[in-house]
């Protein structure tokens, strides 16, 4: 996980005598799993989310970020449209805590140097990792495993944002995150000589959470050249 702990440096430790510009804030919102437990709808916030957010724009169409967020996740198999769900009626509600960093690229230029109000849409994609309890289902119950486990993963956000006053940013975003697990819905025991007893549902799928939520951003750093990278 070197490429996240590097880019939060960057962004944590560079001279701001030098920034050209830098945003602070928070995000605010719900969550949603999508796995082999609850429903399999993609955009269907259950669950409360918040966190940190941390830019460092790089240009007026591209910005180093990092984000750190905490989040509930949960699922019930009587909310799915699947009969078999339904009738099986696993459910969970567990936390889980995220650290993010990539790049975000806006569809158009938002320079908040100009002086008039800016707006554009973005996307946003890096890396990420998640830690989250470990659980199996026994007889239908919930049987906590005492330990957590880190899920690596790739977050995927679509957003929109505005200059709402000077130095101050609102922004919209929805952000689908796909991880390189199968054990976030305890599908996949984590001790290993349980998994073959008690392993479930689809076996070539891995976990998904989504973000649904807003930032809010406290701009700040010198007048910017930016450069042509």
């Amino acid at each position: 996980m070197k490429p996240v702990y590097i880019l939060l440096v960057l962004l944590l430790t560079y001279n701001l005598s030098d920034a050209q510009i830098y945003e602070i804030g928070v995000f605010g919102g719900g969550s949603n799993f999508v796995g082999d437990v609850g429903a399999t709808t993609f955009i269907a916030p259950n669950a409360l989310s918040f966190g940190g957010i941390l830019k460092w724009n790089r240009s007026t169409r591209h910005s180093l970020r990092a984000s750190f967020i905490y989040s509930k996740l949960a699922a019930d198999d009587t909310a799915s449209d699947d009969p078999r769900r339904k009738l099986r009626g696993y459910n969970f509600n567990s936390s889980l805590f995220e650290v993010s960093a990539g790049m975000e690229f806006t569809f158009f230029e938002f320079d908040l140097h100009t002086g008039t109000p800016q707006a554009t849409p973005y996307i946003y994609t890096g890396i990420s990792m998640a830690n989250f309890p470990n659980f199996y289902y026994s007889g239908g119950r919930l049987v906590s495993e005492k330990t957590r486990s880190n899920a690596y993963g790739i977050p995927i956000a679509l957003g929109f944002k505005v200059s709402v006053a000077p130095h101050i940013v609102l922004g919209f975003e929805i952000a689908a995150h796909y991880t390189f697990s199968d054990e976030l819905d305890g599908s996949v025991p984590d001790t290993e000589n349980l998994r073959e007893r008690f392993r479930f549902g689809n076996f070539n799928n891995n976990d998904w959470y989504v973000f649904s939520g807003f930032t809010l951003t406290y701009t700040f750093g010198r007048k910017p050249c930016f450069c042509n990278y």
